[in-house]
């Protein structure tokens, strides 16, 4: 009943929406070509299972990989400013400025100097996770209680033990938004990094529905992406709840 009381609404809405699409699509009698009907597209999810599962399950494990990849890469340079304040300074800004710079336009050079292998589609997607595991890490450290940080480094506490005892501990919660927006944008980053040139994904299988028309076809791989979103999601809230409760009564 608690979960029906806090996801009742969106759930609602939700259906609301594929309702009201269903029925503007069937009373205007919009071509499927252009805008296909809700259950038009559930039928056409179904019957592409037995093909369309290879491709789910290679975008799946490309996200996975670059989002760990990514994330691994983003929690040490957050680390590594953390300690050298002054190169945070000097660094930060360069950052700031490596997410202004368009990914669509960055993969065909990714292409060009490192092939069409595995390379190029891990470093697109670790592109998109790192940087908001660096900004959600270093707000963590630095939002520590002034007071503790204090308290310690009066008991004699080194640098190093402030850090894995009292702010890495601390900044669990800012790490894991971190970690639950770049598990979003992961599976996106697969999506556009198989568009360059792979033999099997959703990336792929979209770009060939697309060319042949196949707007219904293109509307599930959207739908699959939407859902492997929020399963990733999903998942990483269920982590964080057994990592942040096992600290909580350590």
């Amino acid at each position: 009943m608690k979960w029906i009381r806090e996801k009742g609404g969106a759930i609602f809405l939700l259906l609301f929406i594929l309702c009201s699409w269903e029925l503007i699509v069937q009373l205007k009698e919009v071509p499927g070509w252009l805008l296909p009907a809700p259950t038009a597209i559930f039928s056409e999810a179904i019957k592409a299972i037995p093909t369309f599962s290879t491709d789910i399950l290679s975008t799946t494990q490309l996200a996975i990989l670059g989002l760990t990849i990514g994330s691994l890469v983003g929690f040490i340079i957050a680390v590594s400013l953390h300690m050298m304040p002054k190169v945070q300074k000097l660094v930060y800004p360069l950052l700031i400025l490596s997410q202004n710079i368009p990914i669509i336009v960055l993969a065909p050079l990714l292409i060009i100097w490192f092939g069409f292998g595995l390379l190029p589609k891990l470093i697109i997607i670790g592109l998109v996770c790192f940087f908001p595991i660096v900004v959600a890490a270093l707000d963590g450290f630095k939002n520590t209680a002034p007071e503790l940080k204090y308290y310690m480094e009066m008991a004699g506490a080194s640098k190093s033990q402030l850090f894995w005892k009292l702010e890495l501990p601390h900044s669990l919660p800012s790490l894991f938004s971190g970690l639950k927006i770049s598990a979003t944008y992961s599976v996106m980053g697969a999506v556009i990094s198989e568009w360059l040139g792979a033999k099997k994904g959703i990336g792929v299988y979209m770009t060939l529905s697309q060319s042949s028309f196949r707007t219904d076809r293109v509307f599930v791989a959207i739908f699959t992406i939407m859902l492997l979103s929020v399963i990733v999601f999903g998942l990483l809230r269920v982590v964080e709840r057994l990592v942040i409760k096992g600290k909580l009564e350590r």
